[in-house]
C-alpha cells in the first residue's frame, strides 16, 4: 500500500469538524456524522496496520516538498497499532458520551474530531517540530472539553490542565530548538543514534524526555492528572485516559530508542522513576474516596509499568511495554466508562454513597470487575499476559527490583480494586434519605454497553493475545533498528 492515504487520518476528522462547526445541525445528524467519521477512521487505521504488520515502513511528504522542508508522515507497526487503539477508544467513548447526553452542546463533536486529528498527527509525524505542533493541536480542544460545563470546579481544574500543558510544551519547544541548534535538523530519521556520540544532544534529548514525562504523569510530576481527570465529565475522562498521557508515553518510546539506542548508562535513573510511579500511584489510590479518583491514581501507577518498557532494552522490553500499553488503554477506559455509568445514573461516584449495586446493576458490575481484575494482572485477562511479558523482560535485563515491584504493585492494585468492589457493589446498601438515586431502576443497556464492549476486548486479548503480542514484537524490532524507518523517509 502507498503511504499517500496517511494524511486522511488528519484531514478526514478536520473536514468533518469544520462542517459540524459551520453548519449547525440538530443532535441526531451531528451524532451520525461524528460516529460515522470515527468509524471510517477506525477502518482506515486497520487497513494501515495490515499494510505494515510485517515490519514495512511507509512515508509520504505533504505537498511534494523535499525532505527537511515538507511535513513528513511516517507509519510503522508501532504508530499503526496506536492509531487503531486510539480510534477504537475514541469511537467507544463517544458512544458513551452520546448515551449519557454529554454531547448536547453543539461544539462537542467538532472538538472531539479536532482532538482525534491531533492525536493522529502526533502518531504519524516524522519530525520533532511537528510533534510539538500536533501535541498543541490536541491541547486546544482538550481544554474546551474539560471545561465544557457550568460547573466552576471544571473551569478551575481546566486551568490547571492547560497551565501544566503550556509549561511542558514551552520546555519541549525549547528542547527542540536546542536539538536543531546542535545537529541542524529535527527529522527523526536523521537523529537515530546521534545522542551516543554527542553529549550536548544527549542533554537536549533528556530535556525532551523530561517534558514528555510531565505529559505522561510520571513521578514526581504526576499530581496534575489526579487533580484534573476526576473532574471532567465521565466520557471525556475515559477519552483522555486513552489519549493524552499515552501520547506522551508513545513519544518517550519513540525518542528514547531513537536518540539513545538502548544506552544503559543512565537507565537506572529512568527505571527508578518508573518504579516510584508504580508505587506512588497505587498507594495514593488507597486514600481516595471516589471511584474516578481511585482510577486516576491507578492510571498514574500503570503509566509507570508502560514507561518501564521503554527503558528496558528493545526489542524485548519495548514489545512488552507496547503490549502493556495496548492492554491498559482498553482496560482503563472500560473502568472509567463503568464508573461513569454509575455516576450518570446515581449522581455521584463517592464510595460512601453506595452499596449493593451488584444486585441492582449486574451489567455495570460485570463491566467493572472484568477490567479491574485485568488491571491487577489476574488470569485469564489481558493484564495477566501484559504483566507476565513485562516482568519477564525486566528479569531478562537484570532489572530484578523493577520485576519485584511490578508484581507487588499488582497485588496492591488488586487490593484497591477490591475496595471499590466491596464499597460500591457488595456492601449493604446505604440508608440515606438524602440520596434517592439508589431507588432508580437499573441503568439502560446503552449506557453500559460501551464499557462492556471494552471489557470483552480484555477477555479476548487475554485468551487469544498471541497475535497482538506478535505485532508488538514487530513494533519493538522497529524501535530497536531504525534502518527501515530512515530508508523509507529518504526514499
Amino acid at each position: 500500500m502507498s503511504g499517500l492515504t496517511m494524511p486522511l487520518s488528519i484531514a478526514l476528522p478536520l473536514v468533518a469538524a469544520t462542517l459540524l462547526a459551520v453548519v449547525r445541525r440538530p443532535a441526531r445528524p451531528r451524532r451520525i456524522v461524528l460516529l460515522g467519521t470515527l468509524g471510517l477512521l477506525l477502518a482506515h487505521h486497520v487497513v494501515l496496520l495490515v499494510a505494515v504488520a510485517d515490519g514495512a515502513v511507509l512515508a509520504t511528504r505533504i505537498g511534494g516538498w523535499p525532505g527537511g522542508v515538507a511535513i513528513t508522515f511516517v507509519l510503522d507497526t508501532f504508530s499503526a497499532l496506536m492509531l487503531v487503539a486510539t480510534s477504537l477508544l475514541a469511537l467507544v467513548c463517544v458512544w458513551f458520551a452520546i448515551a449519557a447526553g454529554e454531547d448536547e452542546r453543539s461544539m462537542f463533536a467538532p472538538l472531539v474530531l479536532v482532538l482525534v486529528a491531533g492525536v493522529a498527527g502526533v502518531l504519524l509525524t516524522g519530525d520533532l517540530f511537528n510533534l510539538f505542533v500536533f501535541l498543541e493541536v490536541t491541547l486546544m480542544p482538550s481544554y474546551a472539553l474539560m471545561s465544557m460545563s457550568s460547573d466552576r470546579a471544571r473551569f478551575a481544574v481546566g486551568r490547571v490542565f492547560v497551565s501544566i500543558s503550556l509549561l511542558t510544551s514551552t520546555v519541549f519547544l525549547i528542547a527542540v530548538g536546542l536539538v536543531y541548534g546542535i545537529v541542524g535538523t529535527v527529522d527523526l530519521a536523521s537523529l537515530a543514534g546521534a545522542a551516543a556520540d554527542s553529549p550536548p544532544l544527549a542533554a537536549a534529548g533528556a530535556v525532551l524526555l523530561a517534558a514528555l514525562a510531565v505529559k505522561s504523569a510520571l513521578v514526581p510530576v504526576h499530581g496534575w492528572l489526579a487533580e484534573t481527570y476526576p473532574h471532567a465529565s465521565p466520557g471525556v475522562t475515559a477519552l483522555f485516559s486513552g489519549l493524552h498521557t499515552k501520547l506522551g508515553i508513545y513519544a518517550i518510546y519513540r525518542l528514547y530508542s531513537l536518540l539513545y539506542g538502548g544506552e544503559a548508562r543512565f537507565a537506572w535513573i529512568a527505571v527508578g522513576v518508573c518504579v516510584l510511579t508504580m508505587a506512588v500511584g497505587v498507594l495514593a489510590a488507597f486514600g481516595q474516596r471516589s471511584m474516578r479518583s481511585i482510577l486516576s491514581f491507578h492510571m498514574i501507577s500503570q503509566n509507570g509499568y508502560i514507561a518501564l518498557g521503554a527503558v528496558l532494552a528493545a526489542p524485548a522490553g519495548a514489545a512488552a511495554g507496547i503490549f502493556y500499553l495496548m492492554h491498559h488503554m482498553v482496560a482503563k477506559a472500560s473502568l472509567f466508562l463503568s464508573a461513569g455509568a454509575v455516576e450518570h445514573r446515581y449522581g455521584t461516584g463517592r464510595l460512601a454513597s453506595f452499596g449493593g449495586l451488584a444486585r441492582r446493576e449486574p451489567l455495570v458490575a460485570l463491566a467493572f470487575i472484568v477490567p479491574a481484575l485485568s488491571l491487577a494482572g489476574m488470569p485469564p485477562f489481558s493484564g495477566f499476559l501484559a504483566k507476565y511479558v513485562l516482568v519477564r523482560a525486566a528479569i531478562g535485563q537484570g532489572q530484578y527490583i523493577a520485576a519485584v515491584a511490578a508484581v507487588a504493585v499488582g497485588a496492591l492494585t488488586l487490593a484497591s480494586m477490591i475496595k471499590i468492589w466491596q464499597s460500591v457493589f457488595i456492601a449493604k446498601p446505604k440508608d440515606d434519605d438524602r440520596h434517592e438515586a439508589p431507588q432508580l431502576t437499573a441503568a439502560p443497556v446503552g449506557l453500559v454497553a460501551p464499557a462492556l464492549s471494552l471489557a470483552a476486548v480484555t477477555v479476548i486479548l487475554g485468551l487469544t493475545g498471541d497475535w497482538l503480542l506478535a505485532l508488538c514484537e514487530q513494533a519493538g524490532r522497529g524501535l530497536a533498528d531504525y534502518t527501515a524507518y530512515a530508508e523509507a523517509v529518504v526514499d
